[in-house]
């Protein structure tokens, strides 16, 4: 089994908080990683299981009594009914470790559910893979730069590997395809599940013929900043209608969007925030997008490349000691960082991310900005390019190959 960067943080909790859950985007290893952690002593039941499912919401209380000891509860989100009754018990029992919660919608934005367990649950974070965790290893980029460590000599970056990475993505399933079109197949598969059954789970939606098409034009436009209003458009979709499609797109773990960042020092910034599909692998399975598209058109490689970084720098952040938030910066003039990962007490990393292989004074232009504008509070700016150097371009701005992320 890949090991997770994830699992420290659940076996650290499980010794002071009742109530541990695991969420995220269907088949992105939840079961997997809450299996690991049972034996003799904890059970693991899932509600993909009719017979669990029809007991747990008849008599969730009930259900829940029947267990003497620890449990994994698979796909919580399945019955909202059993939250309440789960925190009557995590009152009057508060062991720590008791239940493992995992959960493939965000359940705590599901309207059933009365009481959010503030107090008695920790939340975990899964994501598809990380390319580090894909490797065998956990090093974390993210930490790393927060502490001013510059990577000495990532691995060469081969157009083939990169290309392969960002169309097989992370989701466990689909690195274990051997060929693009059994891969092909598991994407075709994992979104029917996903339209048919979770997000049936979760809303109570008619028209789910309308979620392909919104899929394919947010996979299409990934890393732009939303505009609801032309997504209205051209799918022919009310904006309110659209508005909650989406809210149920995030609710699944689907989508993601990146805040503007702004330290109010005047400088007018777009308010928008910038939206990405969950994974890179999913991206382009939705836009056709092959290795052999991606080394003709390097315009688009540029695009899909930064979908795939800004979700590689989401999953490494999560797991950072520091917890930095991911914004992006755009001003009224232009002037853009792709990434600007900002943590508590207000030490700042910038990030921009280059298709080319080599890099010119023009693509700094906006880490120099940042700089300016942090008074200091800029760790480092690093582009992340598809050469194989590492070099320093300016004062704390240095140019890093993207196989830093994983190498």
């Amino acid at each position: 089994m890949i090991n997770r960067i994830a699992k420290a943080e659940i076996e650290d909790a499980l010794t002071d908080t009742p109530v541990v859950l695991i969420h995220g985007p269907r088949q992105c290893g939840k079961s997997t990683l809450a299996k690991s952690f049972t034996d003799e002593t904890r059970r693991y039941i899932t509600f993909d299981n009719p017979l669990y499912l029809e007991q747990a919401t008849v008599d969730p209380l009930r259900f829940l009594t029947d267990f003497s000891g620890p449990v994994v509860l698979d796909e919580v989100q399945r019955v909202p009914s059993l939250f309440l009754p789960l925190k009557l018990l995590v009152d009057e029992d508060r062991t720590p470790g008791r239940f493992i919660l995992t959960g493939s919608a965000n359940v705590l934005s599901l309207p059933k559910i009365a009481d959010s367990l503030a107090g008695r649950m920790a939340i975990v974070d899964l994501l598809p893979f990380t390319q580090s965790e894909t490797e065998g290893w956990l090093p974390n980029l993210v930490e790393d730069l927060f502490i001013g460590r510059i990577p000495v000599k990532p691995a060469p970056v081969s157009d083939e590997d990169l290309f392969r990475r960002i169309t097989v993505g992370g989701f466990p399933e689909a690195n274990t395809r051997k060929s693009s079109a059994s891969r092909e197949r598991w994407f075709e598969d994992y979104l029917r599940s996903i339209i048919e059954r979770d997000i049936r789970d979760i809303a109570n939606i008619d028209a789910l013929a309308q979620i392909p098409k919104i899929l394919r034009l947010l996979a299409a436009r990934s890393g732009s900043t939303l505009n609801v209003a032309n997504l209205s458009r051209d799918t022919g979709i009310p904006n309110t209608t659209l508005h909650r499609y989406l809210e149920i797109l995030e609710a699944i773990f689907l989508v993601h969007d990146f805040p503007t960042w702004s330290n109010n020092r005047g400088s007018r910034v777009t308010k928008s925030p910038k939206t990405f599909l969950v994974d890179s692998g999913l991206l382009c399975q939705l836009d056709n997008v092959t290795p052999s598209m991606l080394n003709r058109d390097r315009e688009r490689l540029g695009s899909v490349l930064e979908s795939f970084v800004a979700m590689e720098l989401k999953k490494l952040a999560r797991f950072a000691d520091r917890r930095p938030i991911v914004h992006h910066l755009r001003t009224v003039k232009q002037l853009e960082v792709d990434f600007i990962l900002e943590a508590r007490g207000g030490d700042v990393v910038g990030i921009e991310v280059k298709a080319a292989k080599s890099i010119s004074s023009a693509d700094i232009k906006g880490l120099r900005f940042l700089d300016d504008l942090t008074e200091g509070k800029l760790k480092l700016g690093v582009v992340l390019y598809c050469g194989d150097a590492v070099e320093q371009l300016a004062g704390k701005i240095w140019a890093v190959p993207v196989s830093a992320l994983w190498s």
